[in-house]
Order: structure tokens, then sequence, then C-alpha cells
């Protein structure tokens, strides 16, 4: 017989079976269904994620590190309300001090923020993250420029009223005309704009291009040097980061006078880091994953062996028919093992298709990003198809080893 036209026969005879009795085929697929949707929409998840976890991971660059007042991904609540209640905020004579004795950093740099309002004319946005940087942050973060300029050293030593806009702001106040040289109002000081950021785009729903970027210096002048601040630095390269990260670990216990014996009273974050902690994370939910989806491909499983045995019991008159024509064991087995992996494959489908729906409107209604890669519509679909040829054996050899002569007795 040819082994091409069993194959196409056995496709045939799957559709027909799908389309014969859909409900019954629609309960036999159900668990591969909701398998293939729940391994795919993680899969989603965690690929939306890793799009902003190496956004951020790029900024801070291979060589670079962060020094934080607390780095709440490595506490529960409990240990982050304890360092919260120890850990002082970072000041600027500690930053000073950390930027005058470090040796393993090509650039320290220094920021810290709030929200404020920001007016041009009656237009007004609320709610917009004000950043005082060090003119080195430039680099440090990897801000890029597609209008103007950033600002420089001078003028922050000048405490000059100069400022970095992002494009939530150009396209609210300037969107058919060039920022750049114009004046707006943050927090009620005009500021001269010198340049636009480059588009970051959102995360979680939540833009990135909300923001005011002010020289640190003219950011102490109005709101103080004591509020909470950050310490960022690059490390002569990447081969010296542990380095740079220990020099600074080592200069701020100094400082704080810690024995020791006491813990850090702050944190430092880089890179490899977030990584990490990512990896960490994105492991948990996988294996929480693999168990559901385990759970559902053995349910969907069991459920296509008993369809596929009944199937067996309702066409054994037609396997005696063509056991008598010559028909060999190979090619009835072939072709119910086809038709088990047809019919979980279609199940594989729908569960994509379902997967897609879910993430397309998960992403337009919630803040969560999905993005839905090409290999895990490939690993659902095929993890489908393994499922029915694995559990479709069992029905394939017993349609195999029927006696044709007692197949042919058996009632159409």
């Amino acid at each position: 017989m040819n082994p091409h036209a069993s194959f196409w026969e056995a496709v045939i005879g799957a559709v027909q079976s799908l389309r014969s009795s859909k409900l019954r085929s629609f309960l036999t697929l159900l668990g591969i269904i909701l398998a293939t949707t729940t391994l795919i929409a993680v899969m989603s998840v965690i690929s939306g994620m890793n799009v902003y976890i190496a956004q951020n991971v790029s900024r801070m660059g291979a060589d670079g590190f962060v020094v934080q007042r607390i780095a709440m991904m490595r506490y529960n609540p409990k240990q982050y309300l304890e360092m919260l209640r120890r850990n002082p905020l970072l000041n600027r004579e500690e930053f000073d001090f950390l930027r005058t004795h470090m040796t393993n950093t090509r650039e320290t740099g220094l920021s810290a923020g709030q929200n404020a309002s920001v007016h041009h004319g009656k237009d007004t946005m609320d709610n917009v993250q004000v950043q005082g940087y060090s003119p080195n942050m430039a680099v440090i973060t990897n801000i890029e420029a597609v209008d103007g300029r950033f600002f420089s050293e001078v003028e922050n030593a000048r405490k000059a009223n100069v400022v970095f806009i992002g494009n939530d702001l150009k396209q609210q106040f300037f969107p058919n005309s060039s920022p750049v040289g114009q004046t707006i109002d943050v927090a009620g000081v005009p500021f001269e704009v010198v340049g636009v950021s480059k588009i970051k785009g959102s995360v979680f729903g939540q833009s990135q291009d909300r923001f005011a970027i002010i020289p640190v210096e003219t950011y102490f002048k109005i709101w103080g040097s004591r509020n909470g601040m950050t310490y960022y630095g690059m490390a002569l390269d990447h081969a010296h980061l542990i380095q740079a990260e220990e020099e600074a670990r080592m200069l701020l216990r100094a400082y704080r006078h810690l024995k020791p014996k006491q813990d850090d009273t702050f944190a430092m974050v880089t890179s490899d880091a977030i990584l990490d902690f990512w990896n960490q994370l994105t492991g948990a939910i996988a294996a929480t994953a693999v168990g559901v989806v385990s759970v559902f491909m053995v349910v969907g499983g069991v459920v296509i062996m008993n369809i596929m045995l009944a199937v067996v019991t309702e066409r054994t008159h037609e396997i005696g028919i063509r056991k008598s024509v010559g028909a060999r064991r190979r090619d009835i087995l072939n072709q119910f093992l086809v038709e088990s992996a047809m019919l979980a494959g279609i199940g594989g489908l729908i569960g994509v298709l379902t997967a897609w729906i879910v993430a397309v409107l998960v992403r337009n209604l919630t803040p969560v990003p999905m993005s839905v890669p090409v290999s895990a519509v490939v690993v659902g679909v095929a993890l489908s198809a393994m499922v029915g040829l694995f559990f479709g054996i069992y029905p394939a050899q017993r349609a195999a080893r029927l006696d044709p002569i007692e197949a042919l007795r058996a009632e159409k």
C-alpha cells in the first residue's frame, strides 16, 4: 500500500471524525486546548517581560552598577520594611566621598527625582517624572537625543535652568514644532528646553517618555539635597565590574562606619543581578506552568486514548475488510497513530489561536506586555501532536492486532 495514500486517508479520516461529532471532538480536545493555551500564554508573558528587562539592562550597560537605598527585588515584604527602617537615605556628601575615592570606575553619576507638574502656556501635564541628573548620566544610562542635546558640565555647575524632555512632553506641548529653545515651567520654575530624548516606549502600560531631566545641581537648588538619591557607576570595563562594585561597597561601609559583621545598609544592583533575579522569577513561573500544562496534557491524552479505543471498536468491521484485501499491521497502526496525532494537533492549533486572542486582549486592555513568540507556537503544536502519538499507541496497536476474520464478524 502506498504510504502517502495511507497517510492522507488517515488525515481525511481524522477530519471526518471531528466533523461527524463536533461536541465529542471538542470535549476530546479540551484538555489539549487548555494545555496549549496555558503554555503559550505563559511564554508570551515571559517574552514580553524579557523585552523590558533587556531594555533596562542595556540602559545600565554590561559595565554598570547602581547603589540604592533598598533593592526591592531582593527582599520579601517583611525584609523590605526592615530595610526601610534601618537603611538611611543616600546623600550628596556620601556620593562626593565615593566619587573622589573610586579607582575602578570611569564614570560615577548621581540622580535624584520626584513627580511634578509641567506647564507650557495654558497647557499642563501632571505627574511628570522630574529627574536631577549629573551630566555624565547621559553616558552611563545611554541617553540619546533626537533633537538638541543633553546639558553640559558648565550648565550643571552654574545651576542653569535647562531641561531635557521626553517624547510625551514634546508631543503634548510642541506637537508641530521643535521645543529646543522654548520655555516650559517645571513645578512653577521656567526652564529652557535644550533637547528631546529618543522614544523609549511603554512598559506595563506606563509610558517611559513622561519625564523631564534637569541638572542635578539645579534640582538641589530647588528641592534641596537631602532627598533620596541614587548613585550610578560605570566600571573601567566588564572585567573590572566586580572590583568596582566591591570597591564602592567598602568605601560606603567605611563612610558609614559599619563594623565587619554588620550588614550593608544600602543595596547594590548590577546588570547580572537583574538578569539573575529575572531568570529565577521566570524559572519559578515556568516550573509552575509546566506542572499545570502537564496535568492538562495527561488528561487530554487519556481522553484521546479513550476516544480512539471507541473509534477502534466502531471501525472493527472496516479494519477486517482492509486486512482481508491486503492491508498490513503497519498500515493499520499508522492510520490510527496519524489520526490520534491529527486530533491532538488540531487541539494544539485551537489552543494557539485562543492564546493569540488572549494575548491581544491582554496587551490592549491591561498594562501587562505580552508577545507571542514563534517558538511558543511551534512548541505548543508539536507537544500536542506528540501527546496524541503517545496516547494513540495503545489504541493503534489494538487495532493492528485484530484478527481479520473476527473483525469481519463484527457488526457494522
